[in-house]
């Protein structure tokens, strides 16, 4: 089996067609057709089925051609990082993460000490999922996630499977993060029955939506008022323009927001443990070594204002 024959495979099922795929490969329709068959015959398996209409892929195509995907997009993931690298010094390094301003905050530390002509960093404030695949397709070096009692299981299953490992950056108690003009704002805590006037605002996670990927801890609490966003922007305008309230580590960088938004602790018997993932095959760059030491650090100082 050769990385070609596995991009033949997807090229055929991406036009359901041997003779279209032969064309957007330049191979002539026999060759193609013979370079599928050894592969099927190699591995034992039929990963196409011909008829009249066409290709069909088989069940077992349909896995084989997952497992093919992968190899293919780490293969030029690996090819476009290491042909770059020799061609120029431009550095690269992404990282994806839930919406956590600490993890902006460590990011324009590490771009404000590497202060070089040329780069080519990634942050991805994304969903729960999106992370955990970025992570284990090797789309970015970290990941930042939280866990909980309740979603530790699900997740710690998901990062088994995909040869990941989280390591824990700090602890906290639940906070709400408010307005500041909020009649609770002045409440040295508040009760979920507090907050029942109030609209809930939530992180969608998109085909993915299960309490489980939920960003926010208490998700399968029923409430009156509820509005999901995309992102982190919009959520804080929410909060201060509808009066609004979701709920998170209390960590808020004041490099970032001003006063208009302010975290209040939640009277609940909850802890929410934030750590970041890495996969456990790849070392971590020096870069990834200095952004975890910027995050470290930007937690700690916010941490110092709860």
């Amino acid at each position: 089996m050769t990385l070609q024959q596995l991009r033949y495979v997807i090229e055929v099922a991406k036009h359901r067609s041997i003779s279209k795929a032969a064309q957007k490969l330049f191979i002539s329709q026999p060759s193609l057709s013979n370079a599928m068959k050894e592969l099927e015959t190699e591995l034992g398996v039929t990963i196409f089925s011909r008829t009249n209409k066409g290709i069909v892929i088989t069940p077992e195509g349909s896995e084989f051609l997952g497992y093919a995907r992968q190899v293919i997009e780490q293969t030029d993931l690996l090819e476009n990082r290491f042909n770059n690298a020799a061609q120029s010094p431009q550095q690269h390094f992404s990282v994806s993460a839930q919406h956590y301003a600490f993890a902006v905050s460590a990011f324009v530390k590490l771009l404000k000490d590497y202060n070089q002509d040329e780069y080519e960093f990634t942050l991805r404030e994304t969903r729960t999922y999106e992370i955990i695949d970025d992570v284990k397709n090797l789309r970015s070096e970290i990941g930042i996630l939280y866990m909980n009692d309740f979603n530790r299981q699900v997740i710690s299953k998901f990062l088994r499977e995909g040869n990941l490992v989280f390591h824990d950056l700090f602890e906290a108690s639940p906070h709400v993060f408010i307005s500041s003009t909020n009649p609770l704002a002045k409440q040295e805590s508040v009760t979920l029955e507090d907050l029942l006037p109030y609209p809930y605002l939530s992180f969608e996670q998109g085909d993915y939506n299960s309490f489980y990927f939920s960003e926010e801890i208490l998700s399968t609490v029923s409430r009156p008022k509820n509005i999901r966003v995309s992102d982190r922007a919009t959520l804080f305008n929410l909060l201060i323009g509808l009066n609004g309230y979701t709920i998170s580590t209390g960590v808020i960088s004041y490099d970032l927001n001003d006063d208009d938004i302010v975290a209040v602790p939640l009277q609940v018997d909850e802890r929410i443990s934030v750590g970041y993932i890495t996969h456990k095959h790849v070392t971590m760059s020096p870069l990834a070594t200095i952004y975890i030491d910027h995050l470290k650090e930007t937690i700690a100082e916010e941490l110092t204002l709860l």
